[in-house]
């Protein structure tokens, strides 16, 4: 396939939508793309005037088995013929405990686990707090700068980015602390110099958990210093403490293994999964150690919709695409060639300060001055603009908007991806010629 682009954008039909959306919908809900969506199939959409476009942003990272992949779309189906809700806690289903237990198949470490169902990222990062709290018999939490969790008040209190995420939202949930990030393009901070950071802000034994990113998604796809999560593991199990792994956007493949963590050899007491869990459906689960999980008082933790089980079939058929596609070796090989073809972007453009990433969780940082790291936000937003009138929508991250980051559908064909990187590499040498 290529990008086909016939119409101005918005084309007319797209305007007639749009126009309905400006009456009807807040404008707080804005979107990125200037056009209505008609369908979708693998890394392309196709808009209601016939415009093709390719998609490197999977829906915000939720779509690593591709838009409408026929595994997930006919288990949908077969789901919904069957029954569509009876709430779990009301009417138990076998599609849950089957997807609980491929999950629990994909997760390396020594101790067994058990897995809970909720609806979103934020919901599954708020019940890990939780959980946390419940075991622990402790009330504060750890986050990091940069870190995005969620909007409820809780994970909008642990997420950083004040803007938009929590401009006049407050007063914010108490007992959140926040530590630096090790950062190796902008603060190297060893994990030495951190923990000395952290008991300056709060006392260990008040901590129920630290919450962390492995590789961090919103705040702009930073691979920490190597000793971080070694040393949070380190440091938790010495002073009593739950390790969280916020999994929502790293997860399900998207770095080459199943969970970003594995690449450090650590294990966590709870991984949080969203997101392209069930390739986009409302689903999200704390997959943790069983004796943490089994700690709980009876319907402490669950939700109405949680778990809903057209949601675990799609989830369920996620998981065997993944391996029947063997998509973790495939994100491996898309990651080499982004990151090859970034470090030969970098070499030509003074605008890239950063080209980092592990498998296919690839990023490129902007900035004005290489040597100030003055962060490039115009121009950043210029190129995604750029490239989307050339047909190839692209994500931005971090908290000055100066990080194209690639969401990429892992089932992608390597010439669409390809030519992926051509507009955007076209679109870069544009703005800053």
């Amino acid at each position: 396939m290529t990008a086909i682009i016939k119409s101005s954008l918005p084309g007319p039909k797209s305007k007639e939508f749009l126009a309905k959306k400006e009456m009807y919908v807040p404008e707080a809900m804005g979107a990125m793309a200037p056009f209505m969506i008609a369908k979708a199939e693998g890394a392309w959409i196709t808009d209601v005037d016939g415009n093709r476009f390719l998609d490197l942003t999977g829906g915000w990272g939720c779509l690593n088995v591709g838009h409408a992949h026929p595994k997930v779309v006919k288990a949908v189906q077969d789901q919904a013929a069957k029954f569509i809700h009876t709430d779990y806690s009301v009417v138990s289903y076998d599609v849950y405990g089957d997807l609980a237990e491929k999950l629990v198949r994909s997760t390396s470490g020594p101790s067994s686990k058990k897995v809970a169902f909720f609806n979103c990222g934020a919901e599954a990062v708020e019940n890990a707090v939780k959980i946390s709290r419940s075991y622990t018999k402790r009330g504060s939490v750890l986050v990091f700068e940069g870190a995005f969790h969620g909007r409820t008040l809780l994970t909008m209190t642990m997420t950083h980015k004040a803007k938009p995420y929590k401009y006049h939202y407050g007063p914010f949930a108490p007992d959140i602390y926040r530590a630096p990030y090790p950062n190796p393009y902008r603060n190297p901070l060893s994990f030495h110099e951190l923990e000395k950071k952290i008991v300056s802000l709060v006392n260990p034994d008040e901590l129920a958990c630290v919450v962390v990113e492995a590789i961090q998604g919103e705040g702009g796809f930073i691979v920490p210093m190597d000793d971080l999560l070694p040393g949070l593991r380190k440091f938790t199990k010495e002073n009593g403490i739950l390790l969280v792994l916020d999994e929502v956007q790293a997860g399900m493949g998207r770095t080459g293994k199943f969970f970003a963590y594995e690449h450090w050899n650590i294990e966590p007491d709870l991984v949080v999964v969203g997101k392209s869990l069930a390739s986009g459906m409302p689903l999200s689960a704390v997959l943790g150690k069983k004796e943490i999980m089994d700690a709980m008082p009876d319907s402490s933790i669950g939700g109405t919709y949680v778990g809903n089980p057209i949601c675990c079939a799609a989830g369920a058929a996620v998981m065997d695409v993944i391996h029947e596609e063997k998509l973790l070796d495939k994100a491996n090989k898309l990651g080499s060639l982004m990151k090859n073809r970034f470090s030969v972007i970098q070499e030509k453009c003074d605008l890239v300060g950063d080209v980092r990433g592990i498998g296919a969780m690839v990023a490129m940082e902007f900035v004005k001055d290489r040597k100030t790291k003055e962060p490039a936000g115009e121009e950043t937003a210029k190129i995604t603009k750029e490239a989307l009138s050339n047909g190839v929508l692209l994500a931005k991250a971090g908290l000055y908007g100066n990080v194209i980051r690639m969401l990429i559908p892992l089932v992608i064909e390597e010439k669409d991806l390809i030519f992926g990187l051509d507009v955007l590499q076209k679109a870069i040498e544009k703005i800053t010629s």
